[in-house]
């Protein structure tokens, strides 16, 4: 059996066994699952390129390109400048 412990900040540090058997690395995400005997059971978050897919998306609209996005993000951008100076000198 292996044990950890919690610190006051309520952290925990996975024994190195556990990590290597779940094949754990820095920045891996866990789901805290209870089952329905009230057991906690911690399942490793796998993210996969496929699971990604369609993530960005529109509904029924064409796919953006880098340049449109880059020129959409540059006018936002800059939009926000003009309200943000325009508030300063309200």
């Amino acid at each position: 059996m292996v044990q950890a412990k919690l610190t006051s900040k309520g952290q925990v540090t996975i024994p190195l066994e556990v990590r290597q058997a779940l094949g754990l690395e820095a920045g891996s995400k866990i789901d805290f699952i209870r089952s329905a005997d009230g057991r906690i059971v911690l399942e490793v978050v796998r993210t996969s390129v496929a699971s990604l897919q369609g993530v960005l998306r529109r509904d029924g609209g064409d796919s953006l390109s880098v340049e449109a996005m880059n020129d959409a993000v540059q006018d936002e951008a800059l939009a926000r400048m003009a309200r943000s100076d325009s508030e300063d000198h309200s």
